[in-house]
């Protein structure tokens, strides 16, 4: 496997897959390893993926400092990435939490982004406002599913601020839009691919400066290409929207009936809309 030392050192771990020009990979979670990725629905076919594992994940060696967790000590990793790779741009893809890194990455460093790709993306970095009627109202759409009525009184629980972890499995199918055998794989994996002493260091005090980023992406020339589900429960179209319009050349694409993982939704239409803007 290709490795690259952080700058403090931490051996950090990326898998390449596919043909064509490379299409750097952040996985969210956050703090998941980024085998989750798989493919992105067949981005293969004409991409050569770089998934990164992120240190204290998958491959990636555990740093010595936990500290090092934190979102926007991780951009540090994406840059000596990029210098490892010997490129002078790259495009980038973050999915989810990732996208956070991602954002990060091109506030600080923003000549060294050729296009950015967000993926049913976090909002921590930039600072939107998701409401609990946002959350509830974009899975109303969802109520003829068997499973519904569970995992929404187990929705309206954890956005009145009362989650348990009995909870956050009941709201599992929310996550996609076929709550079938490939859903529930990949949903049962992610606590063994999950980093969840990172978890909480991630988001921690001093990881997030929106109005900074804020500032630094209404410059970022790169286009920028966001694709929200339809019915994406972490991140509803109105946010996403909002979201688009922080950047000065991006286009919000809303895949129909979508959720948090567009690429296992419907691969066809996620590796259409991908291709079409990366060319």
């Amino acid at each position: 496997m290709p490795t690259f030392s952080a700058s403090d050192g931490t051996s950090l771990v990326f898998h390449t897959d596919g043909d064509g020009p490379p299409l750097v990979c952040l996985p969210g979670g956050p703090m998941r390893a980024s085998s989750y990725l798989g493919d992105l629905g067949g981005l293969t076919a004409r991409r050569r993926l770089i998934r990164l594992d992120l240190r204290g994940t998958g491959d990636s060696a555990t740093p010595r400092d936990p500290m090092s967790y934190r979102c926007d000590r991780l951009v540090d990793d994406v840059e000596a990435l990029r210098v490892h790779l010997g490129v002078e741009q790259m495009d980038l893809l973050g999915h989810s939490a990732g996208a956070n890194i991602a954002v990060g990455y091109a506030a600080r460093h923003p000549d060294r982004i050729a296009r950015l790709l967000l993926v049913t993306p976090s909002v921590m970095a930039v600072g939107i406002e998701i409401t609990p009627e946002d959350r509830l109202a974009v899975v109303r759409e969802r109520e003829g599913e068997p499973w519904f009525a569970d995992a929404y009184a187990a929705l309206e629980e954890i956005t009145q601020g009362r989650a348990t972890p009995e909870r956050w499995e009941a709201v599992a199918p929310f996550w996609y839009r076929r709550w079938d055998e490939t859903a529930q794989a990949l949903q049962a994996a992610d606590t063994e691919e999950k980093n969840q002493e990172a978890v909480p260091v991630f988001a921690g005090e001093g990881a997030f400066d929106p109005e900074a980023n804020r500032a630094a992406l209404a410059d970022l020339t790169a286009p920028v290409l966001l694709i929200a589900g339809e019915v994406d429960v972490a991140g509803p179209p109105r946010a996403m929207a909002e979201f688009a319009g922080l950047f000065p050349k991006a286009e919000l694409v809303v895949q129909a009936e979508g959720s948090h993982h567009p690429w296992v939704d419907d691969p066809a239409q996620f590796v259409s809309m991908v291709n079409e803007f990366l060319g």
